[in-house]
């Protein structure tokens, strides 16, 4: 079995990894730490965590991700996502860990992408435009020189955008399938606010991301960046009408300006040809088996 210690367990992502590993999708893994209280920004309290556990690998999850809270708080963000990660890179050195780091950053960093240049792939040069954007690729960068300098095996993720049963719904597919679901059992008029359905973005379900960490942790080329994505470019309005169709019912979609975000990048595309060549990962679950799961989770949620 290999030990695993995943921050940020208790998150979206670091729960659909515990249930993963239940279901026997580990492939031999065994998650440590997952009940330990611990704060990234206090150095002593890594140092211990590390000690306590002694993990054969780590997939460091724990991060401030929310966009708008970065934008309030950059300060606060920067301290998280890159002292944070300073305090765990030193406390795996100062133990003698010998294993492999996954360094989940975010496709956010590349920014602001011409269409003419999509889809993305990992030679696209960060263009970060917010800052948690900015604090990932602080934090990628330190974890990369903490391999030039140190040896530490380190590994980085840039996953896109994800989602599956039990993500918040101020995320756009958890929020419009929260919403029809609500619709179709009778709770709410037949209406939806959304911001610009136009846009398109780059989806993957929660659990073939998941199978990427894991399949990075064994077969990724230490200090390699890899996109996490799906190849597939899909507009939220055909999302949206998808999960619609599965519901059995039609709504009055008003578009709300105050969703609306200046300068938003209208297409998103990613790449996954290097993590394919490099580990024979690719994704295998269709977007629309995974708007089926949102939507069975939320009636399940929502039903009195």
């Amino acid at each position: 079995m290999i030990k695993l210690l995943a921050t940020g367990a208790s998150g979206f992502v670091g729960q659909a990894l515990q249930r993963h590993l239940l279901a026997g999708k580990g492939g031999g893994v065994e998650l440590c730490g997952v009940d330990d209280a611990y704060d990234l920004l206090d150095a002593a309290a890594m140092h211990a965590l590390i000690a306590r556990h002694r993990p054969d690998s780590v997939l460091h999850l724990a991060a401030q991700s929310h966009v708008p809270t970065a934008m309030q708080d950059p300060a606060g963000t920067l301290q998280v996502n890159v002292v944070g990660t300073a305090n765990l890179l030193k406390a795996l050195t100062d133990s003698g860990f010998v294993g492999r780091l996954l360094y989940v950053s975010s496709a956010d960093v590349y920014g602001a992408v011409a269409e003419a240049a999509l889809p993305v792939t990992e030679d696209t040069p960060p263009a970060p435009r917010n800052p948690y954007a900015a604090s990932k690729v602080a934090a990628e960068v330190l974890c990369l020189q903490w391999q030039r300098s140190h040896g530490l095996d380190v590994v980085i993720a840039r996953p896109f955008n994800h989602t599956g049963p039990g993500q918040r719904d101020d995320f756009a597919l958890s929020g419009f399938a929260r919403g029809i679901a609500a619709i179709a059992l009778g709770l709410q008029p037949p209406q939806l606010r959304t911001g610009n359905l136009q846009v398109t973005r780059d989806f993957l379900d929660v659990q073939d991301v998941l199978d990427a960490y894991l399949t990075l942790l064994q077969k990724g080329h230490s200090g390699q960046i890899y996109n996490v994505c799906s190849g597939v470019e899909c507009g939220l309005h055909e999302a949206l009408q998808t999960l619609m169709d599965l519901a059995g019912v039609q709504v009055d979609v008003q578009v709300d300006a105050s969703r609306l975000r200046p300068g938003e990048q209208l297409r998103m595309c990613g790449s996954h040809q290097k993590i394919r060549a490099d580990t024979g990962w690719q994704p295998q679950r269709p977007l629309r088996e995974t708007l089926q799961q949102l939507l069975q989770h939320w009636t399940q949620e929502l039903t009195p």
